[in-house]
């Protein structure tokens, strides 16, 4: 089998919501030869983004069941596709490349997968920051925001991991992938989580560090916090299924507010730096912002607002406790969509792609 399959492949992923898009120099199909055997390759094309068992994809597509679980099982493991297993019961969906298949690439990846990686992030990276809905949104720290300025459900971390039954912790994948390309991070690796609806969710699933229980995920997020690490999750209402704690050297999303790329995380907060109380100790902007957010004045130094992105981080940490999250005037504030399936589809037509053949 040549490369007609892989090239079918690509424009399956660059179908769905998140996409996929072809280069010149043909790098993402070197990429999914990196990750897939041919035989998965044809399998995957025939998934789709929610839920089956594998009797239900054999009744669905014509294929015999006899060992297509085993070979959903090893697509699962080899961090390919999603699959979960609940009281014996297995089911299995495809995953865009980004959030998807590349984060559940970190045990497998290489030096050359990572520099085909870098290569094809300068085609894909555009188009993930550069649509709405946004790809991710910024979780401030819950203890920072003001009482008078009542968060929403889905801007208090408390919400999130208090609605969730299932935790496992990951190593962060933008920070493996530095330390593989020579360039470690000194900020902690295992910071992301992944969060589940259904209890057991992770029991021995194959991609968690750890399993670990919700007073364990709390501990994360405080360390996560201690270490100037910023709260991003899911850019959506309900159904948050990850966390991830991330730094301004390491992460894409970040590293492209780094790289002047404006309004790539949806946002609802930002930090205000009272200059009266500020005593330009400078702990905010050494070694708490992760955007470059904050610069120095003649006497105080002072947010700047269209970059800030309300993490809280500045905040926890002000020895002179002058700076505040404030929340954006509701005009200012983009809604996300409600679940995950909304916010498919709202980007789905944003794109002006059709993934019907994929729901």
């Amino acid at each position: 089998m040549g490369d007609e399959a892989y090239h079918k492949l690509a424009k399956v992923l660059d179908t769905l919501p998140n996409g996929f898009p072809s280069t010149d120099s043909g790098i993402e199909i070197k990429l999914l030869k990196k990750v897939f055997t041919p035989d998965e390759v044809e399998l995957f094309c025939d998934l789709r983004l929610t839920l089956e068992t594998a009797e239900q994809i054999a009744e669905r597509t014509g294929r015999p069941l006899e060992g297509l679980e085993e070979k959903l099982t090893s697509m699962w493991e080899r961090g390919e596709i999603w699959g979960q297993d609940l009281g014996g019961v297995k089911s299995f969906k495809m995953l865009p490349w980004v959030i998807g298949i590349w984060e559940f690439q970190k045990d497998r990846m290489d030096r050359e997968f990572c520099e085909m990686n870098e290569e094809y992030s300068l085609h894909l990276g555009p188009q993930l920051v550069g649509l709405e809905p946004h790809i991710m949104q910024v979780i401030p720290i819950e203890e920072k925001i003001p009482s008078k300025q009542e968060a929403l459900p889905y801007e208090q971390i408390s919400h999130i991991i208090d609605n969730s039954k299932s935790f496992m912790v990951l190593e962060c994948v933008c920070k493996k992938e530095n330390e593989i390309m020579d360039n470690p991070c000194d900020k902690p690796l295992e910071v992301c989580m992944a969060l589940g609806a259904e209890p057991g969710l992770y029991d021995d699933h194959p991609w968690a560090n750890r399993v670990i229980s919700k007073e364990e995920a709390y501990d994360v997020l405080r360390k996560a916090e201690e270490a100037g690490l910023v709260h991003l999750s899911t850019n959506v209402k309900t159904g948050h299924w990850f966390i991830c704690n991330c730094c301004g050297c390491c992460c894409g999303v970040l590293g492209a507010i780094n790289m002047g790329i404006p309004n790539v995380t949806n946002s609802h907060y930002y930090a205000e730096i009272d200059p009266d109380e500020c005593d330009a100790c400078g702990t905010c902007l050494d070694e708490r912002c992760q955007i470059n957010a904050i610069e120095e004045g003649d006497e105080a130094y002072r947010v700047i607002k269209e970059k800030c992105i309300g993490c809280g981080l500045c905040v926890s940490t002000c020895p002179s406790e002058s700076i505040r999250l404030v929340r954006k005037p509701e005009e200012e504030i983009i809604q996300p969509p409600k679940d995950e399936e909304a916010w498919f589809d709202a980007r789905a037509k944003q794109r002006g792609v059709d993934y019907s053949a994929y729901k």
